[in-house]
């Protein structure tokens, strides 16, 4: 057990860690798994989760998702 984290909060304990939050961590996970998409280091298409906006209001190509 590490020393003097006992009566910390759990953002204390993450500051004087140094840690991420979950919902971070959970977000980079999420961020680094559509980038595996996105180069084919996937089973999973990126295709099947997003679809293609064609609208043409300026964005180059952004993907929208689809549920």
């Amino acid at each position: 057990m590490i020393n003097d984290m006992n009566g910390k909060t759990y953002e204390d304990r993450l500051r004087c860690l140094r840690l991420w939050t979950l919902e971070e961590r959970m977000n980079r996970q999420n961020l680094i798994y559509v980038f595996k998409m996105y180069t084919w280091f996937s089973n999973i298409s990126l295709h099947k989760l997003f679809i293609l906006d064609t609208n043409s209001n300026g964005t180059k190509g952004s993907y929208m998702q689809t549920g």
